[in-house]
């Protein structure tokens, strides 16, 4: 069981590549939310609840096989963050791309209540809860300035 929590806590293993590992992580979630993207809203906004409700039980206990708070590996929390980032993303490289960049500016940076949270929340939902508020954040980056874009062009 030990090796399915870790296998979808560090996304697909993304989570162990070296340096970046938040970085990697939200680059694999484009692999899943690229099939995801099509769903409709409804469906879409459910899809990424439940991930948000498993992420919490996984970094928790991935937290707990590690021993180690918030460690590295654990990237499902940018999974959920960069689906929250592309909901309704326009359907373009560059949007991608953008929300991509958004989100890993908001995660890095931890405006608050992002830093809040990680400072303060601890377990699963600590985890979860800093990337899905970077994750709004980046959201209404992305679609504020796209919607400038196509006004300017």
């Amino acid at each position: 069981m030990d090796k399915i929590i870790m296998f979808l806590a560090t996304g697909f293993y993304s989570g162990n590549l070296p340096k970046i590992p938040g970085t990697w992580g939200s680059l694999a979630a484009l692999v899943p939310w690229f099939f995801m993207r099509n769903l409709p809203i409804p469906t879409y906004l459910a899809t990424v609840g439940v991930i948000f409700v498993i992420g919490c039980i996984l970094a928790g206990s991935a937290e707990k096989i590690l021993d180690q708070a918030d460690a590295g590996p654990i990237v499902i929390d940018e999974f959920v963050g960069m689906f929250i980032t592309l909901i309704a993303a326009p359907n373009h490289p560059v949007a991608w791309i953008l929300g991509f960049l958004f989100f890993r500016f908001f995660d890095i940076l931890k405006p608050f209540p992002c830093s809040w949270f990680d400072q303060r929340i601890h377990g699963g939902f600590g985890i979860m809860m800093d990337d899905v508020i970077a994750g709004i954040y980046a959201l209404i980056s992305l679609q504020l300035l796209w919607m400038l874009g196509s006004k300017i062009s």
